[in-house]
């Protein structure tokens, strides 16, 4: 039995550049985080030669063709596992719409699984790669790569997005003192909304070349946070954000509405410097920066709201069982 963990992620700024129509005009860079809420996959082999699969429904199929889940499907077929298994996928939040990465999250942490359950180790990049090739050229999802490599590789980190398609990958210089500070200053609350984000994304997609003013400045953005975090200027997460929520409610319909908007608006009225909502929109959850003088009075703002804790996670999709029983007769 083999059990993988994989983080799920808030981003800061840079989100649309990491798409494909912009990226390979412009260069991309996006700013994320991985948090301590994740996706697990269980991979257990079977004594028959069935595929059995556990998510919110249950298959049990023949052949890796008869698999209805696009994603167990894909990287089964990618990594040579053809019978005999069963796979189970959980999650600590809702498997689709949270706006945090949970499609990506769990393509990596699949692919970590199944390359293990085969004997292979592979590397963070590897599994990304891999995960981009199954969601966005196999599947034909209208997403970008940030979700991907922040799952694979964790922590806080920066990404450079290549004209070429390669990706430029690196972990901001942050000390301890300072992720402790940035970690107590955030907060995640559920708008109460779940979405599909292939809509929204699809536009976005689509008006990328409109909005190629709106996505530059939202790379500049995500360049002037990397910068003041460098200095240790942690307020500046606040301001940063407001300003890309200020851009990003503008690349598409549907990536706002007023239940949001209101939301949004209670936040910054009980202290929250800025904030937005995370992925591509519409629902999932909304992220806010705060400064510490703000913490009892954003907590009564906020109240209606239901908050989810979480942590910064230093580390990307691993594997935390990996049990093997080898009979020699």
């Amino acid at each position: 039995m083999i059990i993988s963990q994989t983080p799920l992620r808030i981003s800061f700024s840079g989100g649309g550049t990491d798409l494909a129509a912009y990226y390979r005009e412009h260069d991309g860079f996006v700013i994320s985080t991985a948090i301590d809420k994740y996706a697990y996959v269980v991979v257990k082999e079977r004594f028959d030669d069935m595929i059995y699969l556990n998510y919110m429904r249950k298959e049990i199929v023949e052949s890796v063709d008869e698999i209805q889940h696009e994603l167990i499907r894909e990287a089964m077929r990618m990594t040579g596992v053809e019978s005999g298994v069963e796979i189970t996928l959980l999650s600590d939040i809702p498997s689709s719409g949270s706006g945090l990465g949970s499609s990506s999250s769990f393509t990596v942490g699949l692919l970590n699984a199944l390359h293990m359950y085969k004997g292979d180790q592979v590397t963070a990049e590897s599994l990304a790669r891999q995960a981009c090739e199954i969601e966005i050229d196999i599947l034909g999802k209208p997403i970008g790569k940030q979700d991907q490599y922040i799952a694979a590789y964790g922590g806080f980190r920066a990404f450079s997005f290549n004209r070429d398609e390669t990706v430029d990958v690196r972990r901001l210089d942050l000390t301890p003192l300072l992720l402790r500070q940035v970690d107590d200053r955030l907060r995640l609350y559920f708008t109460g909304q779940t979405r599909r984000a292939d809509a929204i994304l699809s536009e976005q997609k689509s008006n990328s070349g409109n909005k190629a003013a709106e996505l530059t400045r939202i790379k500049e953005l995500a360049r002037t946070l990397e910068t003041a975090l460098a200095r240790g200027q942690i307020d500046a997460i606040g301001e940063i954000l407001h300003a890309n929520w200020e851009l990003k409610r503008q690349l598409a319909s549907g990536i706002t509405n007023p239940d949001i908007e209101q939301m949004y608006e209670t936040a910054r009225d009980g202290g929250a410097t800025g904030g937005k909502i995370c992925g591509a929109g519409g629902g999932g959850f909304l992220l806010v920066f705060f400064p510490p003088q703000a913490y009892a009075s954003l907590g009564q703002a906020m109240q209606a709201y239901r908050e989810m804790p979480f942590h910064l996670e230093r580390d990307g999709s691993k594997l935390i069982f990996n049990w093997r029983r080898d009979v020699i007769k």
